[in-house]
């Protein structure tokens, strides 16, 4: 555990020395993108069902919880839910309306993660709205090697795509599995690299004990924290699903309590396929997953009061020809939009994701991912996972596809900016209509050139040429550019500064937890 006096003797060192800046600091590699910053989405978020609407599903919500109840598979969650007053059967768990919106009613509405690096910090919640890289695909893709599994330098190269990128606020799970790496060991590994290779915010899997302690100790490490900070604050967060229908397996509430209880985010997101794991109706598999959701929180809430928590959909339907999941589909927006409106009533962060189903970065990729970006941006949602590089359902992560991804959250955060609806007098430019006239142009106009430089969006991997131009200069195709993009960020990549005895810290911490065999590869 930490030493507090060695932990202080660091910290000017490491605060001084600590703050990487934008990307384009950070790295050898030159391309023009938008400044660090956490975008705040000014619209009335899209409320596709009425007031009676909202009540009818969060009664439905109760009524599972006090009348079906929810399986938790851990014996600590039975013994505290039991000590709650709740009904607890075997392993099923019954609750009532009144200590349900009670529990929840404990949870902050917002909160802020900070981690080692302060001006990367994150505010969950509000209008704010913060992007994830693709976190968690067993393969990888590129268009010169195809498809393959997951390894440790693929593992690397989309680190440092995530901290090049100043609209990829946080470096979320793994962004490909490295099966090169022995399990006992992996997230040791995984989490060096990601602590070193990045200073953004980071996630925990809640995938046994030694895995979220060796995580929570690694990142007070790297922020050079006492015990008492790391726990006085947000600093990492995990994020959990539940076995739906209807249950909460042994890990990933064993490591959801570890984390509340140290004042850690948690990310309670059931994953509920409509036709399949769900109600095939939109507003059922809602219901359900509203249920399953404040069960969990309900529980973390009664465990460590005030904990931060939030609230996730990963609602979607499936094809119901061969029992495939679909994402960026019309059910999807709606999914995400109806639970948005339930995380409002309930005063929670939400949680959605950014996804697709086709299997390369074509066409479409991208307008399955648009459309369940834009129903982040109509939902209200505050965290979105998966917002670059995911493909395949989630089988596959690829880098042009991440660089292809970073072109629309850039256009999102563009589309936020109050320039492209301020109606002062000069953005209505009555002066600059008078002077153009009818038979002048605008490029030249004062009002023009006063505001040319950051006028508009300027695209990363965009080619706005007309056909004969771009033909004349060699005709490459979104994701050939996107690749050279992804190459140039990789080969020159400069990582973020850390001081070098908390580098020698973090280095020895995870040779003697390998020494001491890591973690258990069984549940």
């Amino acid at each position: 555990m930490a030493n507090d006096s060695a932990t202080t003797a660091r910290k000017t060192n490491r605060r001084a020395g600590g703050r990487s800046g934008n990307a384009r600091r950070t790295t050898g590699f030159h391309l023009e993108q938008m400044p660090w910053r956490i975008p705040v989405n000014p619209d009335r978020p899209t409320e596709p069902v009425d007031t009676e609407g909202v009540q009818a599903i969060h009664k439905g919500a109760m009524h599972i919880l006090e009348n079906i109840g929810i399986e938790f598979l851990n014996d600590e969650a039975l013994t505290i839910l039991k000590d709650a007053g709740c009904r607890v059967t075997g392993n099923n768990v019954r609750m009532g309306e009144d200590f349900v919106m009670e529990m929840v009613a404990r949870a902050p509405t917002e909160f802020t993660i900070t981690p080692r690096n302060p001006d990367r910090a994150v505010t969950i919640g509000g209008k704010h709205m913060v992007f994830v890289n693709v976190s968690s695909p067993p393969n990888s893709w590129d268009i010169h090697r195809g498809k393959r599994s997951g390894d440790f330098e693929t593992f690397k190269d989309f680190m440092k795509l995530t901290q090049f990128f100043n609209c990829i606020h946080i470096a979320g799970g793994y962004p490909v599995e490295p099966i090169d790496i022995h399990p006992s060991v992996r997230h040791l590994d995984c989490l060096f690299e990601k602590l070193t290779l990045t200073d953004k915010t980071c996630h925990a899997y809640s995938l046994g004990r030694e895995r979220v302690e060796d995580v929570m100790e690694m990142v007070r490490i790297a922020g050079g924290l006492s015990d008492d900070e790391f726990n006085a604050a947000p600093r990492m967060y995990t994020n959990i699903n539940s076995v739906s229908p209807l249950k909460h397996d042994f890990p990933m509430i064993d490591g959801a309590l570890r984390l509340a209880r140290r004042g850690q985010p948690v990310m309670v997101t059931p994953f509920t396929l409509a036709g399949a794991m769900a109600p095939v109706t939109m507003s059922g598999a809602v219901t359900l997953s509203i249920a399953e959701g404040l069960a969990a929180i309900a529980l973390l809430q009664y465990a460590a009061p005030g904990c931060p928590v939030g609230i996730g959909t990963f609602t979607s339907n499936v094809d119901m020809r061969s029992g495939a999941p679909a994402f960026g589909t019309p059910e999807y927006m709606r999914a995400t939009q109806i639970t948005g409106q339930l995380a409002r009533f309930y005063g929670l962060p939400l949680r959605s994701s950014g996804v697709c189903t086709a299997n390369i970065p074509d066409a479409q990729a991208m307008w399955e991912t648009s459309n369940s970006l834009w129903a982040a941006v109509q939902s209200g949602t505050n965290m979105v996972y998966h917002a670059a590089g995911w493909l395949e359902g989630g089988l596959i992560a690829s880098p042009e596809k991440f660089v292809m991804d970073c072109e629309v959250l850039q256009m999102i955060q563009r589309y936020f900016e109050p320039a492209t609806f301020a109606t002062t007098p000069e953005d209505i430019a009555l002066s600059a209509i008078t002077e153009v006239g009818p038979n002048g142009h605008y490029f030249g106009c004062a009002h023009t050139q006063a505001r040319y430089t950051d006028a508009f969006y300027s695209p990363i991997a965009s080619d706005w040429r007309n056909y004969e131009a771009w033909e004349a200069d060699g005709a490459v195709d979104t994701p050939e550019r996107a690749h050279r993009i992804y190459r140039g960020i990789v080969d020159n990549f400069e990582p973020p500064t850390m001081d070098e005895s908390i580098r020698e810290e973090l280095a020895d911490y995870v040779a003697r937890r390998k020494a001491e065999g890591g973690a258990p590869t069984d549940f």
